[in-house]
């Protein structure tokens, strides 16, 4: 018999159900660093799935930012892109190339990776109020999500580094727009049917 409760099982994120933590469990930072750890392995992995593009390269990344974000939940989703960043800062070869430093966080590509916090964010907190269990509404959370990383990536473009609003749209913005949508309804259509075979398991 499972000790998932009602409350947990309504509104928690994916990750809590396979593996939830009492209140007080002292388990719980391990928890946390294993669950950051895997996720940033994942976004190192998806990184090297790089189609090269002119400005910035096409990836699977951010098909994994939201996956994480819907199945970790806002706190836990939005460290784990705080975690990836800070890895690639220090030189670990965890961005598109595979490359690693500084400079992916100040060239073309800055404006996405830093949105992916704030997409993780985003996403997470609409998985936690129910949005995981639909399809239509996890797709219309994915695409909140890769809004914000597309708008934070083309306002850096535009603005950031001067490229006007016209090239950055063109660069930024239009290549990526099919991309996304397939990533959202891939998303959306794996994550309700995880947290169903869980739900059933448990």
């Amino acid at each position: 018999m499972s000790d998932r409760s009602p409350a947990v099982a309504s509104h928690s994120p994916l990750a809590a159900l396979v593996w939830p933590v009492q209140s007080g469990e002292a388990a719980g930072p391990l928890r946390a660093f294993v669950l950051i750890a895997l996720g940033t392995a994942l976004m190192a992995l998806s990184a090297k799935v790089s189609l090269p593009l002119p400005y910035v390269p096409m990836t699977l990344q951010t098909l994994v930012v939201l996956m994480i974000g819907a199945a970790y939940g806002w706190r836990l989703g939005s460290a784990t892109m705080i975690a990836y960043l800070a890895e690639g800062a220090i030189g670990l070869p965890v961005f598109a190339g595979p490359v690693g430093g500084i400079a992916p966080l100040v060239g073309p590509t800055a404006g996405y990776l830093f949105g992916f916090v704030a997409a993780a964010f985003v996403t997470g907190y609409l998985a936690e109020r129910g949005w995981d269990r639909s399809v239509v509404l996890l797709f219309a959370a994915m695409a909140v999500g890769h809004i914000v990383i597309l708008v934070a990536g083309f306002g850096w473009l535009a603005f950031g580094l001067g490229l006007g609003a016209a090239k950055a749209w063109q660069v930024g913005i239009v290549p990526f727009i099919a991309a996304s949508l397939v990533k959202n309804a891939l998303g959306a259509t794996l994550m309700p049917a995880a947290r169903r075979i869980i739900d059933r398991r448990g």
